[in-house]
């Protein structure tokens, strides 16, 4: 049996403001359904079927759409988390629900054409507490290219970024909740505790991946799925 995916859903989306003064950052629709339509069914269609959905800002809306709209055959428990809760924090509060067994995490805003499977079997053949998706995004400038004597010599447009960044799509074993509390930020205190610690790997991924941060990034997934041509549409 597949894992549990948590998804953190209690963002208010301050940076989408045309879209969410009314209804969650998870609820903002790309191609007709909302982003963490898209997000569940990367994972159900690749045969996870155990959701807990952190729920925070509006997530009474959350929770109508986890009834009437999740992927077909998923199972979904949503757990309100309140509205202003950081990242860790929310896990924190959906532990009780999470069996003493590996968990995926997950936020409700990122998409990509991930193998997951092949994430988890990364995850379960090294052995440590934590993995983290890794990736390299587009840079959203061009760049100018300079010799030493600061003359320009070229340009490049919207280049590849040359460092890795946390792309969500975690896999962790139970053991991580230990270093979690109410007023934990996943992302600086329990990551940075587990990488000192030699417990957090990296899985690389060298495909597609985006984060709907901004209206851009909404109008990019958009355009995306418009087209035919979403990458992380990896289903039927």
């Amino acid at each position: 049996m597949l894992p549990t995916v948590v998804i953190l859903c209690g963002g208010r989306g301050t940076r989408l403001q045309e879209h969410t003064h009314a209804i969650p950052k998870a609820l903002v629709e790309i191609g007709g359904r909302p982003i963490l339509w898209h997000v569940m069914q990367l994972y159900a269609s690749q045969g996870f079927e155990d959701f807990v959905l952190c729920t925070g800002y509006l997530g009474e809306q959350v929770e109508d759409f986890a009834r009437a709209h999740a992927p077909a055959g998923a199972r979904v428990l949503c757990v309100d988390t309140g509205a202003d809760t950081p990242t860790g924090g929310r896990v924190a509060l959906a532990a009780d629900r999470l069996e003493d067994a590996t968990f995926c995490l997950t936020y409700a805003d990122g998409v990509a054409d991930l193998d997951l499977r092949d994430l988890l079997r990364f995850h379960e053949a090294h052995g440590a507490l934590a993995t983290m998706t890794v990736v390299r995004p587009q840079l959203p400038f061009g760049i100018t290219e300079l010799n030493g004597d600061a003359i320009v010599t070229g340009f490049h447009e919207k280049p590849v970024s040359e460092h890795w960044i946390n792309g969500g799509f975690f896999c962790m074993e139970p053991a991580v909740l230990e270093r979690l509390d109410e007023r934990s930020v996943l992302e600086r205190e329990p990551l940075e505790s587990l990488a000192a610690e030699g417990q957090l790997r990296a899985y690389r991924h060298e495909g597609f991946w985006d984060c709907m941060d901004t209206y851009k990034d909404a109008v990019m997934l958009n355009d995306l799925w418009e087209s035919g041509e979403a990458p992380w549409r990896k289903w039927a």
